[in-house]
């Protein structure tokens, strides 16, 4: 049995400009000690996906089960004891944690709501052990969230969403808000919890970098839909989406083997997300997609299968077949994805060459 399903799902806000589909019939699994990475550019409806799993946001239609029991429409006294099963972690540790309270009365109230019956002594014995856990001493317990640096409120962060003992932490943007070195210690600690208590991840992130360090499986978010899903080493060794090979050639270089030109970095995905609230009639890529046919501008994708767990929504991908067993060729022509012309270009809002600054101070 699978921790989380996610069947059809749809997330819509209205607002005075209109109706904003935030997630479109989205479909998802996440089985039990895996980690599934969600990645999309900001605004593509990764955040709303994660709340609408946490029931922070209501969707219009589809299902959310955790551990087979669908939760979409639990009155929220059913839904409190399955709480403990589901927890997340917050990008910025500094808004989610109250700071007016102590890091013991923090992870203590999760442990109060959900274990009821546990003793002061006993639940006292247990946030001392999730703070050396998450690699903090007990004696830190007394203390406020604002004595503490960034990555250290995330390890409380990370220690609140534990202390249920949960099947599934969502993670949203959990290493956005810190720098380099916290990023990899905080998700070198995250994969130590996993391997220690086997608890699975939904680990949101516009940084392909960082889900694939962490992740087992990877679904690509775009405009609200899809787009790929697939084994970590198959998306960033084979990927088949034309946003996909963006992303991950758009991702820094580490060795020689990996670098890239930047001309056909640049040359790779051009112009801004469409308007969100009047999104393309067919493909929602369409008019950043350098292999875009006329059918993707009046019909949206069919999904895939190119293989054993990994599925593509692209008509360009489903007629040319799966593009690791064979060059990528449309209408007879080869497509190089690296240099191929951008159709349908936004206009260039901004552009500097050669610019210098200086400061007086």
């Amino acid at each position: 049995m699978n921790i989380l399903d996610i069947d059809n799902l749809h997330v819509c806000y209205r607002t005075a400009r209109g109706t904003l589909h935030a997630v479109a019939d989205v479909s998802l699994h996440v089985a039990p000690g895996e980690t599934l990475g969600l990645v999309g550019e900001s605004g593509c409806g990764k955040s709303s996906l994660g709340k609408a799993v946490m029931r922070l946001a209501h969707p219009d239609s589809g299902r959310i089960r955790i551990l087979g029991q669908d939760i979409t429409e639990l009155k929220l006294r059913k839904l409190r004891p399955l709480r403990s099963q589901f927890q997340m972690v917050f990008q910025d540790p500094g808004g989610s944690l109250d700071p007016r309270q102590t890091v013991r009365r923090i992870l203590s109230t999760p442990l109060r709501l959900t274990r009821p019956d546990l003793t002061r002594r006993a639940a006292a014995k247990r946030v001392d052990e999730l703070l050396e856990r998450v690699g903090l001493s007990s004696a830190v317990a007394e203390r406020l969230p604002h004595e503490f640096s960034g990555g250290q409120r995330q390890r409380i962060a990370i220690a609140r969403a534990l202390a249920p003992e949960p099947k599934l932490v969502v993670c949203d943007e959990p290493v956005s808000a810190l720098d380099v070195s916290l990023q990899a210690q905080i998700l070198n600690l995250l994969g130590d919890l996993q391997s220690d208590l086997g608890v699975a991840y939904l680990f949101i992130s516009h940084d392909l970098g960082v889900v694939q360090h962490l992740a087992d499986r990877v679904a690509v978010m775009y405009l609200g839909r899809i787009v790929e899903t697939g084994p970590r080493e198959r998306i960033w060794r084979q990927p088949a989406h034309p946003y996909t090979r963006a992303l991950i050639a758009a991702a820094p270089a580490i060795t020689p083997a990996e670098e890239r030109s930047a001309g056909a970095r640049r040359g790779l995905l051009q112009g801004d997300l469409p308007d969100p609230y009047a999104p393309p009639q067919g493909c929602g890529f369409y008019t950043r997609c350098p292999i875009a046919l006329p059918v993707c501008a009046v019909a949206p994708p069919a999904w895939t299968v190119l293989t054993q767990g990994h599925g593509v929504a692209c008509h360009a991908v489903a007629a040319q077949g799966d593009p690791a067993a064979s060059p990528s060729r449309v209408d007879g022509q080869v497509i190089n994805f690296l240099r191929a012309p951008t159709q349908n270009l936004a206009p260039v809002r901004l552009e500097t060459a050669d610019l210098t600054h200086y400061s007086d101070d």
